[in-house]
């Protein structure tokens, strides 16, 4: 639920436009405003859960998601939907910041956890493929309203099952981690950092604005890591950090989200202001690839760990995830579905192979003591690989697109044109993951069973040994 509001709304956003009068600019904040207080928050809210307890946590952040749902849905202003979709983003950081935390501390048998990390993993991923399949469909048979409505009876049902079920812990205390200056400039640099991310497309790369920003944001980072280096509580301990698969894993995330991007949101735009699909095929057209990832996360990927390991599993992924983007780079502008876009779909099976991997890794050097903390901060770079993938991406697409409609293209081609761009540019951060993880991520050993020694004979006494070797000589 809570990724897939992260998606839901853009297929909506023509429909949100012109109900609420939005200008354009403002309009962008209805994803914005979510992704900012999400990316932003995931971290803080992980080390709280450790401190306060995850189950609270988790409650209270769906608790809270819900009910800026609810608010989001009887909106009539921009500016009552943007507090709502603000209150969302924190909500939902709050809920998935600890999600992997409870998960890993449920289950400790390797097996066992690998099951329970593909399921995880295929929620997130059926999530963010659906969000504009289910967007499409509510919007086209109801209206814009239902894609926040529909997350109440999701959010009572999470919580009626969440309060029995879930086991209580009562956290560290705040004491092991009260750290106050440090949450204040983790959070400003982070929320800073994402906010400039998102409209660098409007500002510009290389503008005072970006660059003056960036840099703060950068400066804020860098004192929180000084800060947890010699706090007496820090709100981070970077031992977290000393874990060679949690630091690579983390790394390989960033530039997969950045990547496939592309692939979430470029292909749906295609579909559309290309092809001239609708918003409920748009969906349809899209599905293929969620049933896929479904498929692999549940049915494939944690056998295929248990048997050959994380890293192996995971370059297999980012090897059919690149050649998914390669495909697209040739996308033509009259394409075929079941020829140019189904196989494409198919190969989305390189994430439900590469996630449950990446979140096996990712969370391997956490203690229990520090699992909410290792679930925020694998959560954060996801947040914001997607936010440098949308503001990279876009910017590259749309400047491609100005250029070719302005030495004479046509509309179609000039899009088409741009999507490559932004296509090649994805295929060559997947790229760039896959050195990560050959280079960094070391595959793991199995140990070998040790053999059981065999019992010594005992020693006879020295004498006893000279005795029989006097025998033996005169024998001779």
């Amino acid at each position: 639920m809570t990724i897939l509001d992260g998606s839901i709304v853009t297929v909506a956003l023509p429909a949100i436009q012109d109900d609420l009068r939005f200008s354009p600019v403002a309009l962008s904040w209805v994803v914005n405003a979510y992704l900012i207080a999400f990316g932003s928050l995931l971290l803080l809210a992980g080390r709280l859960g450790d401190l306060i307890g995850r189950k609270r946590m988790f409650l209270g952040g769906t608790a809270v998601f819900t009910a800026a749902s609810l608010l989001a849905g009887i909106a009539t202003t921009p500016g009552v939907l943007l507090a709502a979709r603000f209150l969302q983003g924190v909500g939902s950081a709050m809920a998935s910041a600890v999600g992997l935390g409870i998960l890993v501390t449920l289950f400790t048998e390797p097996g066992e956890r690998a099951k329970a990390i593909a399921v995880f993993s295929f929620t997130g991923a059926a999530g963010a493929s659906l969000g504009q399949v289910l967007g499409g469909v509510l919007t086209d048979a109801l209206d814009w309203h239902w894609i926040f409505f529909i997350n109440l009876p999701i959010g009572l049902a999470a919580l009626a099952v969440g309060v029995p079920v879930l086991p209580g812990d009562r956290g560290l205390g705040l004491r092991a981690g009260a750290d106050l200056i440090g949450a204040l400039l983790v959070t400003a640099g982070l929320m800073l950092g994402i906010h400039t991310v998102v409209k660098a497309e409007e500002y510009g790369w290389t503008s005072p604005h970006t660059l003056g920003r960036g840099a703060l944001a950068l400066v804020l980072l860098a004192a929180f890591t000084a800060r947890q280096a010699t706090a007496r509580t820090p709100l981070m301990p970077l031992r977290l950090l000393r874990s060679r698969g949690a630091s690579g894993a983390n790394l390989v995330q960033l530039l997969m989200v950045a990547a496939l991007f592309s692939f979430q949101l470029l292909v749906a735009l295609y579909l559309q202001r290309v092809r001239g699909y609708g918003a409920l095929e748009t969906g349809l057209a899209m599905l293929p690839a969620a049933a896929v990832i479904g498929v692999v996360s549940l049915g494939v990927s944690a056998r295929l760990i248990a048997r050959f390991g994380e890293r192996a599993v995971l370059l297999t992924g980012l090897l059919l995830l690149g050649a998914l983007l390669g495909l697209l780079t040739r996308l033509p502008v009259h394409a075929n579905y079941a020829v140019d876009l189904l196989p494409v779909m198919l190969l989305a099976a390189g994430f439900g192979l590469a996630l449950p991997a990446l979140t096996s890794l990712g969370m391997s050097g956490a203690s229990e003591e520090d699992a909410g903390l290792a679930s925020g901060v694998f959560n954060t770079t996801a947040q914001i690989g997607m936010a440098v993938g949308a503001a990279v991406l876009s910017t590259l697409a749309a400047s491609r697109t100005g250029s070719r409609l302005a030495a004479g293209a046509g509309q179609a081609e000039a899009l088409t044109s741009g999507y490559h761009l932004a296509f090649a540019t994805g295929a060559g951060l997947i790229g760039a993951a896959f050195v990560v993880a050959y280079a960094v991520l070391r595959p793991r050993r199995p140990r070998r069973p040790r053999r059981p020694r065999r019992p010594r004979r005992p020693r006879r006494p020295r004498t006893a040994r000279r005795v029989e070797s006097g025998v033996s000589r005169s024998t001779q």
